[in-house]
């Protein structure tokens, strides 16, 4: 997802990834990212691929957490802020390329100032349009970005489980892998009074054993089947009752563009905002990495921002809208993101 990642494609095992350890802190300092390489290593002996560690923090200005913490392979985190706290600093947060800040609209009346903000970023800055979402009922403590934010000290773990899934032949199959994968990082972590627990969110990326959608297809489905079966409802049953150690959001992120093979899915008109929502609505988490043209109607971002905060109040359900640009594409046009985690789209009209 972010630049710290390795591209894994085509894997033939069962892999053990962690997409990223986080560290939430009132305090960044150097010692924070000590630990934090600390805890990598650990897991790197037993066998885990670690992509990225995290810091995420509470209450300091966007350029105040930046010079804390001096090692620009570390992703940061400002997490939930105010509408004004992040107008004040926006020109700061296009200077810093590793730094990522949700914005939360659970009790705000939505307007078009808030509109406003996500085209001021593809204006000045597309490509942090990647480190920005809108969230709505958030979760705390998760160590994936941009939704993560404060709740206590500590850090928490995100897998990448679709790779677990690589020699799986059933739903059940790739949930026994996900266990014993669970166990295995508690199991590592059972001395550290700091680990808070795992997020068990499905986080797909890329394409083959890491993309969701390919797994789906190796079940014997399309993904347009797929959509009226129970499968995405089992899955976030499953992470939700058997995860051993649960923080954050621990759902099912459907990353439009991460996910190469949905990315396919949204060329092809079979990945909607509005199916995008019916899926997130029963087992999903929201709007993530989804093409908005350059040209597209405000209002229609201002209606989607809306009916996004209805259903996360109505079913007291954390979701987020990440919305991503690459400040150039119209709305029949192909991205050019420069982005190795993000793919290439003709971008359509949001409906």
């Amino acid at each position: 997802m972010e630049k710290s990642l390795k591209l894994i494609t085509h894997l033939t095992m069962n892999y053990k990834i962690i997409r990223s350890i986080c560290y939430f802190t009132k305090n960044p300092d150097d010692r924070i990212v000590e630990e934090l390489e600390r805890i990598k290593f650990l897991f790197i002996e037993k066998g885990f691929e670690v992509q990225t560690l995290r810091i995420c923090v509470n209450g300091f200005k966007f350029k105040d957490i930046a010079e804390k913490i001096t090692d620009k392979e570390i992703l940061l985190g400002a997490g939930s802020m105010s509408f004004q706290e992040v107008s004040e600093q926006l020109d700061d947060f296009f200077q810093i390329p590793n730094l990522s800040f949700n914005l939360d609209l659970s009790d705000a009346v939505i307007s078009s100032e808030h509109v406003d903000l996500l085209f001021k970023i593809i204006r000045n800055k597309p490509e942090q349009t990647f480190n920005f979402a809108y969230v709505f009922n958030n979760a705390h403590s998760s160590p994936y970005f941009p939704s993560a934010n404060y709740n206590q000290d500590g850090f928490s773990i995100g897998l990448q489980p679709t790779n677990l899934s690589a020699s799986c032949t059933s739903l059940d199959e790739w949930f026994a892998q996900m266990s014993e994968t669970w166990e295995e990082v508690c199991s590592a972590l059972k001395e550290e009074k700091d680990f808070l627990g795992i997020d068990s969110s499905i986080a797909p990326l890329f394409e083959v054993e890491s993309s969701l959608i390919n797994f789906v297809q190796r079940l014997g489905m399309s993904f347009n089947e797929s959509i009226l079966t129970d499968s995405y409802l089992r899955i976030t049953k499953f992470i939700k009752e058997n995860n051993p150690k649960l923080i954050g959001l621990c759902g099912l992120m459907l990353p439009c563009l991460e996910d190469f093979e949905l990315a396919d899915e949204y060329e092809q008109g079979n990945f909607s905002v509005e199916r995008n929502l019916f899926l997130s609505l029963h087992s999903g988490l929201g709007i993530d990495t989804y093409p908005i043209a350059v040209d597209e109607s405000l209002i229609k971002v201002l209606n989607v921002l809306k009916t996004v905060q209805g259903l996360s109040n109505k079913y007291k359900k954390p979701l987020s809208v990440r919305f991503v640009s690459d400040g150039k594409a119209k709305i029949g046009e192909k991205t050019d993101f420069k982005n190795q985690y993000l793919k290439d789209v003709v971008v359509r009209r949001l409906s």
